[in-house]
């Protein structure tokens, strides 16, 4: 009983922003009772990032208890668009782009979850049906002045911008979900805490039951901002095990004991070493060195960890370049700079391809090239390189 208890206790605390109510909670898992987990997801995008895969990992940790674990497919609420933590109204994929996505999303959540023994669900085979009158006598249960409060609502006043009534229908929509699936948990991250404890308010009018509600909190990108694609400071579980390793090579020190806690398995008192040992003085790059080759081998292998590693010290303490470099056919030809960055998907457009260039983020064989309307001769076996990470070899 001790040992299930310690284990209980550390998914109730390792990576945990709140529980509500933790103590009944706790209670019920230490009785060996069986619960119904859900964590919903909107593939309101291809990729998922680590701080994407946070509650995933949460979902993954109640799993390994044994409990019944559902991945909610927001199907239907990725219609609408939640705007959690949003300063403007996101907005609303189509069908085809939500299944699109979902496609990718499952087989990158798979590193985390084991979908054999979880169940798969799409909140658009309840949500769907619900007729007009059942969404007014849902909007019953809550008051205006309880959405309008909310801080991401009060910002967009304050900075005039609009804010659409279809809003307020996603935490009644994703409420709704607890109901439909008579769950006892939801997890989702701390920017999910409103549109859950809807869930909560609901799940006691309609089934006359507790719901608990597990937060996970967010954590910041590589640069110390919020985590955001736009920023160019995520690491996502598609990046190549070199890219994904040289990206948190460059994280700043002060997240390096959270990204270990949150994004690693290794265990708590080995962490704390860890945090102490930076205290006393030790050279951070060391325990970053650690963390990257943790996260990589989460979800790349051991072997891809280490070569990884490898290739990592070659390119940047002995100024090398990595041994299986990404090659690319090019006809013989003159290209503009700025073209040439994006036909070898170096930049996503030429716009970001100048900003680059104009940084002296751009080598050509070893020499930096800062003018981005410059043209350049492409011969073979030309290394182009963008950034320290990212190079391509003219076949």
């Amino acid at each position: 009983m001790i040992k299930n208890q310690d284990k209980i206790n550390e998914v109730l605390t390792r990576g945990v922003e709140d529980v509500i109510v933790r103590q009944d909670l706790e209670k019920l898992l230490l009785s060996g009772k069986k619960i119904k987990v859900y964590l919903g997801i909107d593939p309101t995008s291809t990729r998922i990032t680590l701080g994407n895969a946070v509650p995933l990992r949460k979902l993954r940790d109640f799993q390994n208890l044994g409990h019944e674990v559902i991945f909610l497919v927001g199907s239907f609420t990725a219609l609408i668009g939640d705007t959690s933590d949003k300063d403007a109204m996101r907005k609303a994929l189509t069908e085809k782009e939500i299944e699109a996505n979902f496609k990718t999303y499952k087989k990158q959540a798979a590193k985390i979850l084991d979908f054999s023994k979880a169940k798969i669900k799409y909140n658009g085979d309840w949500l769907g049906k619900l007729k007009f009158a059942d969404i007014v006598k849902l909007a019953q249960n809550f008051t205006v002045q309880q959405m309008i409060e909310r801080d991401m609502y009060q910002k967009r006043l304050a900075d005039k911008k609009p804010i659409g009534l279809h809003e307020f229908l996603y935490p009644l929509m994703q409420g709704y979900d607890s109901v439909a699936m008579d769950v006892d948990l939801e997890i989702g991250g701390n920017d999910q805490l409103f549109n859950m404890l809807a869930g909560r308010t609901l799940m006691k009018i309609y089934k006359n039951k507790e719901k608990y509600v597990l937060t996970t909190p967010l954590i910041e990108g590589l640069d110390g901002r919020k985590m955001s694609k736009s920023y160019g400071n995520t690491v996502d579980l598609t990046d190549e095990p070199s890219d994904m390793f040289g990206k948190l090579m460059s994280l700043k020190d002060e997240l390096i004991i959270k990204y270990f806690e949150l994004c690693t398995d290794m265990p708590m008192d080995e962490i704390k070493d860890i945090e102490q040992s930076i205290h006393a003085g030790a050279n951070p790059r060391e325990a970053k060195f650690k963390l990257a080759t943790e996260i990589v081998k989460l979800y790349h292998g051991a072997k891809a960890a280490v070569k990884a590693g490898e290739e990592f010290n070659n390119i940047f303490q002995q100024h090398g370049k990595p041994d299986d470099m990404e090659t690319v056919k090019l006809p013989v030809a003159n290209y503009k700079l700025q073209d040439l960055l994006v036909k070898l998907s170096l930049a996503p457009s030429k716009s970001e391809a100048q900003r680059l260039i104009e940084q002296g983020g751009v080598r050509i064989d070893d020499k930096v090239l800062s003018d981005w309307k410059a043209s350049v001769a492409v011969k073979k076996g030309m290394v182009v390189q963008v950034g320290k990470r990212k190079f391509v070899k003219i076949a």
